[in-house]
């Protein structure tokens, strides 16, 4: 069954300082894990796909009618202190895999090496339904 596992950056516990703001060699930690895990789950046949996600002060949100011109505005409030940060997709065996991955990833090294604790999204990855009748 395929999931999709979203890592949110909300501050606080773990991670409370933007990774912006974090010393070079703590930032090549976190991703050197981040890769190392992607690595260990393409060997096992488990990743489908993972990307991270450029700052919130980069996105921009399109909405349409289906008529007219989309209005395009900017992304999140700047209030907003949570963001999706990345995602991967894994097709693993069952939901408690899943959840072992998601904590992998929950516990990837932050400032001084201690564990970020992100809360880590767990979700099915819907099926496309069939246009059979």
């Amino acid at each position: 069954m395929k999931y999709i596992v979203l890592a949110k950056y909300e501050g606080g516990e773990g991670c409370n300082v933007p990774m912006t703001e974090w010393p070079p060699e703590d930032i090549t930690a976190h991703i050197e894990y981040q890769m190392r895990t992607a690595n260990e789950l393409a060997q096992r046949g488990e990743l489908v796909d993972a990307q991270g996600l450029a700052g919130p002060e980069t996105a921009i949100i399109v909405t349409s009618d289906g008529t007219g011109a989309p209005v395009i505005t900017d992304g999140p409030f700047a209030e907003s202190k949570e963001f999706l940060a990345g995602w991967r997709i894994v097709d693993v065996e069952s939901l408690e895999r899943a959840i072992e991955i998601a904590a992998e990833i929950s516990a990837a090294p932050g400032v001084g090496g201690v564990p970020i604790q992100q809360p880590i999204e767990v979700r099915p990855v819907m099926d496309a339904p069939s246009s059979e009748m």
